[in-house]
C-alpha cells in the first residue's frame, strides 16, 4: 500500500480536501478504501512486537488505529493547519477526551457558560465527579477569564460562536491569558466550522469539532475529532484514547472522509444564504432581536471581522411572545423542519430552551442568554427566497 501525501507542497485548502492522506491498496482505487476491519495481521513475532514497542510502523487495532480512520485524520489536520488529529466516535466524546486528557483531581477549569448543553454538563458536573474544580465566566470579559484563574488552573475552554447563541469570544485574547498562567486552551470550533476560523493559529492549544455537523453536514453519520500540535496529540490525547476506546467507525470515516471534498462549496452556499437570510429578517416586527456573525449589529462585530473569514450557517432568532410565540412559529414552518441537529444540507431550526439546554434551570438558561423565545437556525442548500418566503409566512402566525 503506498501513500501519496501533500504536505511537502504548497497546495490550496480546497485541493488539500480532495487528496490530503489518501491511502490506496494494490488496486488502485480512486475512492479511499474502506477498511472495515477490527485487527490485522504480523508476518512474523518480531514483526509484532516492533510494531506495538512503536518501532515498526503499521496498523494494530482498530480500537486506535484504522487505515481509514487515519485518512480522515491526517486530511482534517492539513486543512485545520493542525500536526496531528484524533477521531472520535461523536464531538461529545471528542470534548470530553480532550478536557479529560489535560485534567486529574486537583486541577481547576475556567469555561465560558454560554456552553452546549452537553458541554456545559461535562464541564460543571462531570467533571468535579473526578476531583477537577471548575469556574464558569462571561467569556466576552476578559477580566473575568483572569478574575476567575487559581494556582490549579489547569484548562480554559469555550466555543466561538456559542451555541445556541452566536456569541463571540476574543480566542487570541483568551489564549494569551492562558498562556500567562500556564493553563491550556481548548476550543470548540462547530458553529464557524473550520472553513471560517482556524483557533490554532490564534493560539488556542487544541480544537474540536462534532465532525456530525458541517463536516459530514448531510444527516448521515456521527464523529468528532480533536486536532492540536503532534506533542499535545501524543502527550494528552493519544494514550486515553487508546486505552478507554471512543472510536471512530471506520464507515463513519469513510463518509467523512467524501463529505471533506465538498465542505468549502457547502459551508460557503449555506454561509452566503445564512446572511441573505439574517438580512432579511433583521428588521422583522415579530422578532425582538436577531444574532448573525457578519452583521454589523452583532454584540462582537470587531472581534469577528479579526478573528473570522466568514460569517456562520447559524442564525439566532429571538421570536416575540415567549415560548408560545416560538412555538406558534416552529408548527408554522414548512419547508424548514425541526430538529436539534445543525450543519446539514437541509435547513433546521430547534427551540434551545426546550432541547438542547432544557434541562438547566431558568436561572441557568437566563445567565447563557436562552431565553424561552429563542430559536436556532441552521441554514441549509436551499434557495435563499424559499427560506425568506418560509420563515415570513411562518412569523406572521405569531
Amino acid at each position: 500500500m503506498s501513500e501519496r501525501s501533500s504536505r511537502d507542497r504548497c497546495l490550496h485548502a480546497d485541493t488539500r480536501l480532495v487528496h490530503e492522506g489518501t491511502l490506496r491498496s494494490e488496486f488502485g482505487e480512486t475512492s479511499e478504501a474502506l477498511f472495515l476491519t477490527q485487527g490485522h495481521v504480523y508476518a512474523s513475532a518480531e514483526e509484532c512486537e516492533a510494531r506495538f514497542k512503536g518501532e515498526s510502523p503499521g496498523f494494530l487495532y482498530a480500537r486506535f488505529s484504522n487505515p481509514t480512520v487515519a485518512m480522515f485524520e491526517q486530511r482534517i489536520a492539513s486543512f485545520e493547519g493542525a500536526e496531528a488529529a484524533r477521531a472520535t466516535a461523536t464531538g461529545m466524546a471528542a470534548v470530553t477526551a480532550a478536557l479529560m486528557g489535560l485534567l486529574q483531581a486537583g486541577d481547576h477549569i475556567v469555561a465560558a457558560r454560554a456552553l452546549f448543553g452537553s458541554c456545559r454538563y461535562v464541564v460543571a458536573e462531570l467533571l468535579p465527579r473526578f476531583g477537577v474544580a471548575s469556574t464558569l465566566v462571561d467569556g466576552t470579559n476578559l477580566d473575568a477569564w483572569r478574575e476567575a484563574v487559581r494556582p490549579e488552573t489547569k484548562v480554559f475552554f469555550l466555543e466561538s460562536p456559542a451555541n445556541p447563541t452566536l456569541e463571540v469570544i476574543e480566542i487570541a485574547a483568551v489564549a494569551q491569558i492562558a498562556r500567562e498562567v500556564g493553563a491550556k486552551l481548548v476550543v470548540d470550533n462547530v458553529f464557524s466550522s473550520p472553513l471560517w476560523q482556524k483557533p490554532l493559529e490564534l493560539g488556542a492549544d487544541c480544537v474540536v469539532y462534532s465532525a456530525t455537523k458541517h463536516i459530514d453536514g448531510q444527516g448521515r453519520c456521527l464523529g468528532g475529532i480533536i486536532l492540536g500540535s503532534e506533542a499535545f496529540i501524543q502527550t494528552h490525547i493519544h494514550t486515553l484514547l487508546r486505552q478507554t476506546g471512543p472510536s471512530m467507525s471506520p464507515f463513519n470515516a469513510w463518509v467523512l472522509l467524501k463529505s471533506l471534498e465538498t465542505l468549502p462549496l457547502r459551508v460557503e452556499r449555506q454561509t452566503r444564504t445564512a446572511a441573505i437570510v439574517a438580512d432579511a429578517l433583521a428588521e422583522h416586527s415579530k422578532i425582538g432581536r436577531l444574532i448573525y456573525p457578519g452583521r454589523a449589529d452583532h454584540p462582537q462585530a470587531d472581534i469577528i471581522a479579526r478573528q473570522m473569514k466568514g460569517g456562520s450557517t447559524l442564525i439566532a432568532l429571538e421570536i416575540e411572545g415567549g415560548k408560545a410565540g416560538a412555538f406558534r412559529f416552529l408548527n408554522a414552518l414548512d419547508l424548514i423542519r425541526i430538529s436539534n441537529n445543525l450543519g446539514d444540507a437541509k435547513s433546521l431550526i430547534t427551540h434551545p430552551a426546550t432541547t438542547t439546554h432544557q434541562r438547566f434551570t431558568p436561572e441557568e438558561r437566563a445567565e447563557m442568554r436562552v431565553s424561552e423565545g429563542l430559536v436556532r437556525l441552521s441554514v441549509g442548500l436551499e434557495h435563499p427566497g424559499d427560506l425568506i418566503e418560509d420563515l415570513v409566512q411562518a412569523l406572521e402566525r405569531v
